[in-house]
């Protein structure tokens, strides 16, 4: 990974880091080996910002999602450092908490909210009834977290009585979205991540719910960790973003730089491979072959096998994630190449060419 990141003070006086992210990896042992699903990731995220995550279907967004709130299932296991740095009070490591120190942490003060809002609430239940579980588990009055709860749905525009006494099956797609973000919010966490919260969506619900998220995340002074495989989306909401491929970042830097000048291969092509209204289907392409097997990623650049610039290097040489000149990183020995050879076909910059 990055010398830059690496080298970095925990906290330094023009950065105000609430989560850092060192040396982080996930695996799991399986009959044909060990497969590692998520590979020597380090980033400092910064208290207020929007972090985007974006990659592929299976490139371990989900897995960096749960190790951000050391809830990764067994078997798999977490190694490496979580440290959760609160405005008030001690840097604490999360993965050396025990089971009741952790408690006190999720949902209180680093609140996940999963991807697959349809599946998200048992059915025999009423959406109030989710929330009086969620305050008995966690050692809160009810009555009181329900006075909270409903403050915060008035403010995510529903009607707290309609939405309490409803079943699952008589809300819409977004009224669900939003009653699982209303649930990660009813602690006042400082952290709230994100997983897919916008997917299987229309369009025009898409764009309601990322702009009542921009106004909540104002409203309550969050810092949000964005995860979606659609680029445009996680452009223009997030800060900075992240792409991962691999079970890696390969990519880092502010969203809009990563957006219009992507310099990995991967982000050209995952760019070039993003549908919108205004591409023409004649301008779009799929990224050929297949991301590679967790158990036997190859030696040198996990992209090497897909890649239209590879060369022997690649193959024999994993590239760290590094910057030359700027904040913004990229895991490649050829950005230059990538940037000459790989052409992009956004909306976006079709309008700045």
């Amino acid at each position: 990974m990055s010398e830059k990141i690496k080298s970095e003070p925990s906290r330094t006086e023009t950065r105000d880091t609430v989560l850092e992210v060192r040396n982080v990896e996930v695996t799991y042992e399986m009959g044909r080996g060990r497969a590692r699903v998520l590979d020597d990731i380090d980033v400092a995220i910064e208290r207020g910002e929007t972090l985007g995550i974006v990659g592929e279907s299976g490139s371990g967004k989900s897995m960096f999602a749960s190790s951000l709130m050391h809830a990764v299932q067994d078997p798999g296991v977490l190694n490496g450092e979580i440290v959760y740095h609160p405005e008030d009070g001690d840097s604490v490591n999360l993965l050396d908490l025990s089971t009741r120190q952790l408690k006190a942490i999720r949902w209180e003060e680093i609140a996940i909210v999963y991807q697959g809002a349809m599946n998200a609430f048992n059915p025999t239940l009423t959406i109030g009834r989710h929330f009086t579980e969620t305050f008995e588990a966690h050692d809160v009055d009810p009555d009181s977290g329900l006075e909270r709860a409903r403050d915060i749905i008035k403010d995510l525009n529903l009607d707290p009585d309609r939405l309490l006494e409803a079943y699952s099956h008589e809300l819409s797609g977004g009224e669900k979205q939003r009653a699982l973000i209303a649930l990660g919010l009813v602690f006042d966490p400082e952290v709230l991540i994100l997983d897919e919260p916008t997917a299987a969506m229309d369009l025009l619900t898409q764009r309601y719910i990322l702009e009542m998220l921009y106004e909540i995340k104002e409203e309550y002074d969050l810092t949000l960790v964005f995860i979606s495989h659609d680029m445009p989306i996680i452009a223009g909401f997030a800060d900075r973003i992240a792409v991962m491929y691999s079970f890696e970042f390969v990519e880092f830097g502010n969203a809009r730089e990563v957006l219009l000048q992507p310099e990995h291969p991967y982000t050209r092509l995952l760019l070039g491979a993003t549908l919108d209204l205004e591409t023409p289907l004649e301008a779009t392409h799929t990224i050929e072959g297949s991301p590679p097997d967790p158990v036997n990623v190859p030696l040198g650049c996990s992209f090497a096998p897909r890649c239209p610039i590879s060369a022997d290097r690649c193959e024999a040489e994993d590239p760290e994630l590094r910057a030359e000149d700027t904040t913004h990183e990229v895991a490649c020995f050829f950005p230059n190449r990538s940037v000459e050879e790989i052409g992009i076909n956004t909306a976006d910059q079709r309008r700045r060419d």
